[in-house]
């Protein structure tokens, strides 16, 4: 029987709005760290996703509990990419239009949906070093996280950047104004939401990355988390 107890791992929670950095600070510090990197949100835009795809009425609760039922998403990560399998389907690069990301901020609030994926993301969190993403990994997920981070940025910098991830297809189909303009809903939507609101956990450490560079907000980060 081996003695030695198993090092318990430890977990790194980014949280805030979309375009704030949280995507591109938690793969980098996740791979200066040596630690998985675990986007939570695609999990949420997956499921919503499968709901636009399968035609689910998600304000139906046992229409919506059938279709988690079924769902089949696997969160896989290698190196500095995050792939997302439905049903063995990559669905990476469909998951990150203002439509999808509207419906993932509505769907997330279900009781249903955060049931389904909670066991996904505490599995993860048992078996590695990780860093995690999302919205209320500080708050809800993990409350007693090692380290819990918070990014925010100016609204209109946070389009632009969101705005500048998009391929030429969306840059045709959306502007900047109304990338904003979805973002500010979003951000309305999920702050003032009963359940798991977006706000940062009363310990966590609140980073503005309106004029920091990425390397600036990861070193910030490293040199608390060291």
């Amino acid at each position: 029987m081996n003695s030695i107890k198993e090092q318990k791992k430890k977990i790194i929670t980014i949280d805030g709005p979309a375009g704030a950095g949280k995507t591109t600070v938690s793969k980098i510090l996740a791979k200066r760290l040596g630690w998985i990197y675990v986007d939570t949100g695609a999990l949420y835009r997956g499921v919503a996703f499968e709901v636009k795809r399968t035609g689910t009425d998600w304000h139906n609760e046992i229409e919506l509990k059938g279709m988690l039922d079924r769902i089949d998403l696997e969160f896989t990560t290698g190196g500095s990419f995050s792939v997302l399998l439905s049903s063995g389907e990559d669905i990476s690069g469909k998951i990150r239009t203002p439509e999808i990301s509207m419906l993932a901020s509505e769907v997330s609030a279900e009781p249903a949906v955060r049931s389904a994926l909670l066991d996904i993301q505490k599995n993860m969190a048992a078996k590695n070093n990780a860093v995690f993403e999302g919205r209320d990994m500080g708050t809800i997920v993990f409350p007693g996280a090692d380290f819990k981070f918070f990014l925010c940025a100016d609204l209109k910098i946070r389009a632009l950047r969101r705005y500048r991830e998009m391929g030429n297809k969306d840059q045709h189909r959306y502007s900047v104004e109304s990338v904003e303009h979805d973002m500010a809903k979003r951000d309305k939507h999920d702050s003032v939401r009963k359940l798991a609101p977006l706000k940062p956990a009363g310990d966590a450490v609140v980073i503005d990355s309106t004029e920091m560079t990425i390397n600036e907000v990861v070193e910030k980060i490293l040199s608390m988390v060291r």
